[in-house]
């Protein structure tokens, strides 16, 4: 197969989102739009085929979006129309909430509040597009021409790809979702929580496995069993230098956990309507944190009130619909809360997932996170747990935490297992640079 690569040059713009590359093959030609180009070296991945004039005026078409301004004088035809049709749906120049544009050109179309035509446009944007773009268009559909009331019908629910983002606005509208909608809405998130389960859960079990048999330490290990970073610290006072090396006095190991040991890990949730994407992941692998007999996991979200949801734990399903998102926030209220639950400091780990916009007591939520530290507690501050880089959040109240000992930092879900089994053995957490998540 050949692939003719678009110029680099011709990348998107904020109207459009994404940019059209042609994947030429024996039999059927198609075109798709795929996002805009990362860094330079995804760029050089392929050598670049020589690319005619014609073909260069096409793709500038289709990015620029027609009309009297885009200069190319280049008309579409076929499937290239039907894609410029579908985008100018969504991002035509002038269109308001889906109204007809004033420039004269095609790219003025709009989605209005049909739900037919929406269901159809669903379809179209399915066909031209790969998964990764229509996630990106629907949440676009949703956000600029206000669609979330079209996701309470059943036949629109069907019709949409799912992802964690479609999830989050379901959960926002499960108090107003008539009873005919939810049964359909929870199998849309249904089938985002087993896709994620099914690529978070093993490396989770397995990182965290791993955390508790080392935190479990003894000091007569076998051989295979020995840590000898913690051993060679603990004996350099019998370095010999003529021999240049250590006599180990005192040998450190790993135990290895048994079920009966445990750590306590305790999820406190924002779900103020920010932390959407934070909920889901959150649930995901509150579920699979529980499966692990050898720790102890309770579960609870808060905005103004508290909600503990750790019977609910065997199906994340049941915790997403257990929230509430949106509302105020009351850390303090929700910290006092998991703080009157813990019964073993030394081995409980906290982990707070906000933003950090306090509307409870500020002075009061730091006493309670200085206390949980003093007596043992592993306190760890998330502010996201997405995808979606450095969220915004109350920069204060992150530098007081921080002063405490408790660094507040943005965590994406491929890091957390590590967060985790940092917070468990008791050292220093794998804390990302803030400004390359911007």
């Amino acid at each position: 197969m050949t692939t003719t690569t678009p110029d680099p040059t011709a990348t998107t713009t904020a109207a459009t989102h994404a940019t059209p590359t042609t994947h030429d093959t024996p039999t059927t030609p198609t075109t798709h739009a795929t996002p805009a180009p990362g860094p330079a070296e995804d760029l050089a991945a392929a050598p670049a085929a020589p690319t005619s004039e014609a073909e260069r005026l096409r793709r500038w078409r289709l990015v620029l979006g027609g009309g009297g301004a885009d200069g190319t004088g280049c008309a579409l035809s076929g499937r290239d129309a039907a894609m410029d049709g579908a985008l100018a749906s969504l991002y035509g120049r002038e269109t308001g909430r889906g109204g007809k544009g004033t420039d004269g050109g095609r790219r003025s179309a709009g989605l209005g509040a049909s739900a037919p035509g929406v269901a159809r446009w669903l379809g179209d944007i399915r066909t031209y597009f790969p998964s990764s773009v229509v996630q990106v268009m629907q949440r676009d559909a949703i956000d600029r021409l206000g669609l979330s009331g079209l996701l309470l019908e059943p036949e629109m629910l069907e019709a949409v790809e799912a992802d964690v983002h479609l999830v989050g606005t379901l959960l926002s509208l499960n108090k107003v979702m008539p009873e005919t909608t939810k049964e359909t809405a929870r199998a849309v998130v249904r089938k985002v929580v087993e896709q994620l389960e099914k690529k978070l859960a093993q490396r989770t079990r397995a990182t965290l496995t791993g955390a508790l048999d080392r935190s479990a330490r003894i000091s007569r290990p076998r051989h295979r069993d020995i840590d000898w970073d913690r051993t060679i610290r603990a004996n350099l006072k019998n370095y010999l230098p003529e021999y240049r090396t250590v006599v180990p006095e005192r040998l450190i190991g790993y135990g290895r956990a048994a079920q009966s040991v445990k750590k306590d890990v305790v999820l406190c949730i924002d779900q103020s309507g920010s932390m959407a994407a934070s909920v889901v992941y959150a649930s995901v692998f509150g579920a699979v944190l529980a499966s692990m007999r050898t720790l102890d996991t309770r579960l609870v979200v808060f905005d103004t009130s508290v909600v503990d949801l750790t019977d609910q734990l065997d199906d994340p399903v049941d915790v997403l619909f257990g929230t509430q998102l949106g509302g105020g926030t009351d850390i303090n209220r929700a910290l006092a809360y998991c703080q009157s639950r813990i019964t073993r400091p030394a081995d409980t780990v906290v982990v707070l997932i906000s933003d950090l916009y306090e509307g409870g007591i500020r002075d009061e939520m730091l006493k309670r996170v200085a206390a949980m530290k003093a007596s043992g507690v592993q306190f760890v501050t998330l502010l996201a747990l997405s995808d979606e880089g450095a969220p915004a959040y109350d920069r204060e109240h992150a530098a007081a935490l921080a002063a405490l000992g408790a660094p507040a930092f943005a965590c994406t879900p491929d890091l957390f297992p590590d967060v985790m089994a940092a917070a468990i053995e008791k050292r220093p957490l794998p804390i990302p640079d803030m400004a390359e998540q911007r």
